[in-house]
């Protein structure tokens, strides 16, 4: 079993800018892919941005540019940095980890961190 904490989110005018962190209960990196995905009201929940244990990134088109993501293996923690935050960005934003145990694979989910962005 593994936990995932989101914090970070909030309030921010739209044009600001929030980190999200993701932290895991144990190291997993080097066996994971790690994800951000976000849900906003009547919508279906969709990937925003991933990174896979060898480094790669994908990004939502709606989000190249101006969301980063990133990890750090010591901390093990995973980070979403969001910039030029628009009203659209507003969701429940939830840290994923797709841990790879050869024959199959299992899904852990966070809590979610609402982001609002609003003026």
């Amino acid at each position: 079993q593994v936990q995932l904490v989101e914090s970070g989110g909030g309030l921010v005018q739209p044009g600001g800018s929030l980190r999200l962190s993701c932290a895991a209960s144990r190291s997993i990196f080097s066996r994971s892919t790690m994800g951000w995905y976000r849900q906003a009201p009547g919508k279906q929940r969709e990937l925003v941005a991933r990174v896979t244990r060898g480094g790669g990134t994908n990004y939502a088109d709606s989000v190249k540019g101006r969301f980063t993501i990133s990890g750090d293996n010591a901390e093990n923690t995973v980070y979403l940095q969001m910039s030029s935050l628009k009203p659209e960005d507003t969701a429940v934003y939830y840290c994923n980890a797709r841990i790879d145990y050869g024959l199959f694979s299992n899904d852990y989910w966070g809590q979610g961190t609402q982001v609002t962005v609003s003026s």
